[in-house]
């Protein structure tokens, strides 16, 4: 009397379905994994720094366009701004116009306020390309799969779903890891591009404040020189 042996058990967790890939599968699984790790890394790092020099641009708008005192020792963006243009401020060119003068002075300010843009800019890269090649690695990823699930099909000539889904699980979890990865880095690099503007505004509104007052007092400092 035959037996009727039975069907092998596959392991669909995540665990598993890792773990029964094939090795290019696996490899482009933890690709993904790694790159989404360092994505969320970003972010929490730039949500950090963005919410600290947010608060710093807001104040030195504030400040500059309220006439407050503004000092280049203060900390953070706010203080290499205002004492590049107090460096500025202080080159004296009795010839200069208050235009040029300001102009001058205000190129001074931007000139930092780009360097300190360049720094929060750092990262921004990599969540852009992994939301774009993400779900194309994991495609490949599947693609993979796939065509060693049938060719295991072709080799044991059963067609029975207990053979072909495991396979395919498998190789889908890949397209879901690569998704997984892209759609939070999508969404992260839009919002922070966002924020970035939005902060070079509220610093370009008050170094325009600051450099037309900057223009005026050091018109009348020079008038003042003069006289005496």
């Amino acid at each position: 009397m035959n037996e009727i042996m039975p069907a092998a058990t596959h392991d669909m967790s995540f665990l598993g379905l890792f773990l029964q890939a094939d090795p290019i599968v696996k490899s482009v699984m933890i690709l993904l994994v790694l790159a989404s790790l360092g994505c969320w890394t970003i972010v929490f790092e730039k949500l950090l720094r963005f919410r600290s020099i947010r608060r710093q641009a807001r104040a030195f708008e504030a400040a500059a366009c309220s006439g407050d005192r503004l000092h280049p020792q203060m900390d953070g963006a706010t203080g290499r701004i205002v004492a590049a243009g107090h460096e500025a401020w202080r080159d004296q060119d009795v010839s200069e116009s208050r235009a040029e003068r300001r102009e001058r002075i205000e190129r001074a300010m931007r000139a930092a306020l780009s360097a300190d843009m360049r720094q929060l800019q750092i990262g921004l890269p990599f969540l852009a390309s992994t939301g774009s090649a993400a779900p194309f690695i994991g495609l490949f990823g599947t693609v993979w799969g796939i065509m060693n699930s049938f060719s295991a099909i072709a080799a044991s000539q059963d067609t029975s779903l207990s053979v072909v889904a495991p396979g395919i699980a498998e190789a889908l979890f890949a397209t879901a890891i690569g998704l997984v990865a892209a759609i939070p880095a999508v969404i992260a690099y839009n919002k922070l591009t966002t924020d970035l503007g939005r902060l070079q505004q509220s610093f370009a509104a008050g170094i325009t404040a600051l450099g037309d007052r900057l223009a005026r007092d050091r018109k009348s400092h020079v008038r003042a020189e003069a006289a005496e």
